[in-house]
């Protein structure tokens, strides 16, 4: 795929817009063209059999559509966000576990990104803009995903490097990625520990003590691994260590306010996905001599079902744009973003089923799918309990209000 000129400028820094141009509508139309004749038929069989789509990694990679997040010198195409949300969007419009491979590919790369060293990004995100090697971050853990003082991992000196013991749970891509992102108490005296961030190489053949375990058997998104990480005793050099110790929790809240967005287009994509086949079946399905979709009840179920995408859509590329103009209330958009549309997916995909009646419970209609896979737009990358939480911080900071002191919240 030749480079759509959509590319983040600093010239666009200076002036907020979502409104889509052109090339937004010309990469839509190419992508959906692909996902339709190549990713659709597919989405069935992967939910079955819960097995990783190799082929459609693949597919994605030639297309030049696993970089689309990377710059040019580092193998990429540089797209502005709003044209990665349209891809996550088309993709997972035909299938949710496909549309995850560009999200986490931007999510494992993102510490680089943001922190890295010019040594750290040459070396890993050139493989991954190429779609060679597959990206993962590894922040949650059993006692701690949210609240960062139930972290677990520790990372102690060790001459120049580092050596890593504990486990991460839930980890999107484990197993299968080359490349990890982990996050551990680097500072044992702290009542909190300091957190920092390190690069982990899993093809590496001095990385012994690195396993991936317990694979999760999950309610959608069943093609995308998701299992635990052990370390133990894993030596890391201190080159691997992403900016200073103790920034690894600050990265990774910078980071998910830039990845959030890609898990909105996410859910809207579902939410898109059910929209259309449910008006496909009530404009095909007739009762009482009527087609389905002319009783006015279900017109008016799926005009809401539709509207509300839609403005979970604008919402998303309103803070996907504020993420490219380095906006200072990123955390209000990138979060309200994720909130609306993760709701949207749920509420749009249980409406589905139910326009669907009977069919719409069984497997060979996809809306039973899309409503499995819409659920975990409201659980990663922070819920939206979580969600709600950095809102409403939000607005005390707009108001001018700060937070309580500590020990009075």
């Amino acid at each position: 795929m030749a480079r759509a000129p959509i590319a983040h400028t600093t010239a666009a820094r200076s002036r907020v817009t979502y409104l889509t141009t052109p090339d937004h509508d010309e990469l839509r139309a190419m992508v959906r063209e692909l996902a339709e004749e190549r990713i659709a038929p597919r989405a069935a069989e992967i939910d079955e059999k819960a097995e990783f789509p190799w082929d459609l990694k693949q597919l994605l990679a030639e297309s030049d559509l696993m970089g689309t997040c990377f710059e040019e010198r580092h193998g990429g195409t540089a797209l502005d966000t709003i044209a990665q949300s349209i891809l996550v969007e088309e993709l997972a419009r035909a299938d949710a576990t496909t549309s995850l491979l560009p999200i986490v590919q931007k999510l494992g790369a993102l510490p680089i990104l943001l922190a890295g060293s010019d040594e750290q990004k040459e070396r890993y995100l050139r493989p991954m803009a190429s779609g060679q090697v597959i990206g993962a971050y590894g922040l949650t853990e059993p006692g701690a995903g949210s609240d960062s003082r139930g972290t677990r991992t520790r990372a102690r000196r060790d001459g120049d490097g580092w050596i890593l013991d504990g486990g991460k749970r839930f980890i999107t891509n484990a197993g299968v990625a080359g490349t990890y992102i982990v996050t551990a108490v680097t500072d044992r005296e702290e009542e909190s520990g300091k957190i920092s961030a390190f690069i982990v190489e899993a093809d590496t053949p001095g990385t012994p003590g690195f396993e991936t375990a317990r694979l999760e058997h999950k309610m959608g998104i069943r093609g995308s691994p998701t299992a635990e990480l052990t370390f133990d005793g894993v030596v890391v050099p201190d080159a691997n260590r992403i900016g200073e110790v103790g920034e690894g929790w600050r990265i990774a809240m910078r980071t998910f306010e830039r990845s959030r967005p890609g898990i909105a287009a996410q859910a809207v994509g579902i939410a898109q996905g059910a929209i259309d086949a449910a008006v496909a079946y009530a404009a095909d399905r007739t009762q009482f001599g009527e087609r389905l979709v002319d009783f006015q009840g279900i017109g008016w179920m799926l005009a809401d079902m539709a509207s509300q995408t839609e403005a979970a859509r604008q919402l998303t590329y309103a803070a996907a744009a504020r993420v490219d103009a380095q906006a200072r209330d990123l955390p209000y958009w990138t979060s309200s973003a994720k909130l609306v549309a993760g709701d949207t997916a749920m509420r749009v995909t249980t409406d589905a089923v139910q326009v669907l009646g009977g069919y719409g419970y069984i497997t060979e209609y996809p809306v039973e799918r899309m409503m499995r896979d819409a659920k975990i737009t409201q659980l990663y990358e922070g819920t939206q309990q979580i969600q709600r939480l950095v809102v409403a911080r939000q607005l005390l900071q707009r108001a001018g209000v700060g937070a309580r002191p500590k020990g009075q919240e």
